[in-house]
């Protein structure tokens, strides 16, 4: 970036981006970024999300941070919204545990039943 023209197309396109995620029907996953989450590793979390969404060319995913979501005793958690299915809510994640949710989850659409919260709570 070298100048304010450059900036100010940085922002055109970024804003591009944001306004056709909005049209988009396709999946969320949501990481919990308070301090519970971050303390517990929802960083290195989030980054693997974000890293192996973009080696398989996802786009039609949405990665979204939230603050708490209440179980802070289950961090790091990743919630993920597919269109008409349930939400589910992966908790006590880690990088490898978020690559394997993107390719088995999220590309093969199978649910990684003992990473979920049910499962925790058994």
């Amino acid at each position: 970036m070298k100048s304010i023209k450059d900036l100010e197309e940085i922002r055109k396109r970024t804003l591009d981006t944001i306004n056709l995620r909005k049209d988009q029907s396709g999946i969320r996953i949501v990481v919990g970024m308070a301090t519970c989450g971050i303390a517990a590793g929802a960083r290195p979390v989030l980054l693997s999300i974000m890293e192996e969404i973009e080696k398989n060319g996802l786009s039609d995913v949405i990665v979204a941070q939230t603050g708490c979501i209440g179980l802070c005793k289950l961090e790091p958690i990743v919630e993920v919204y597919k269109p008409g299915e349930e939400k589910v809510t992966y908790v006590k994640m880690n990088p490898s545990k978020a690559k394997r949710i993107i390719n088995e989850h999220v590309m093969k659409g199978k649910i990684i039943q003992e990473y979920t919260v049910g499962a925790e709570e058994k």
